[in-house]
């Protein structure tokens, strides 16, 4: 019955570990999008924007971290940010947006036979830019 309960026992550390680590990929995300929705000039700031999801899960060292901000116009239409205010005419509002993801692959803690010996965690987050 030991062998059994041991088993469990190692199935349910492994499964929180995963949680654990996809909950850190999801967060880290959140944040360099937070960053990124502060303003005009923290949107335009990707580096800085990667730095807050990398330090927000400073303990994934494998995590790769990419952001990006878009702009369109209420009407729905594509702009890039550059030509905004000339491409989106009136009565048309400027709409500017961040986008945060980041991926990361954790290693099993043990292997097990038909489980994979590493999980891919992605994580996503989109903001709309304070005006």
């Amino acid at each position: 019955m030991m062998p059994i309960f041991t088993l469990l026992l190692l199935g349910a550390a492994e499964f929180g570990q995963v949680a654990y680590y996809s909950i850190e990929v999801n967060n880290a995300s959140y944040a360099g999008a937070v960053y990124g929705a502060q303003n005009h000039a923290t949107a335009a700031d990707t580096a800085n924007m990667q730095l807050a999801a990398t330090e927000d899960a400073a303990n994934i060292s494998s995590m790769t971290v990419t952001a990006v901000s878009s702009c369109t116009c209420s009407s729905g239409t594509a702009i890039t940010c550059g030509n905004a205010s000339t491409n989106c005419v009136s009565p048309d509002r400027i709409a500017e947006y961040v986008q945060v993801n980041t991926s990361a692959t954790v290693n099993s803690m043990l292997t097990y036979p038909g489980f994979p010996a590493s999980f891919a965690l992605h994580g996503q987050a989109i903001m709309r830019v304070e005006q």
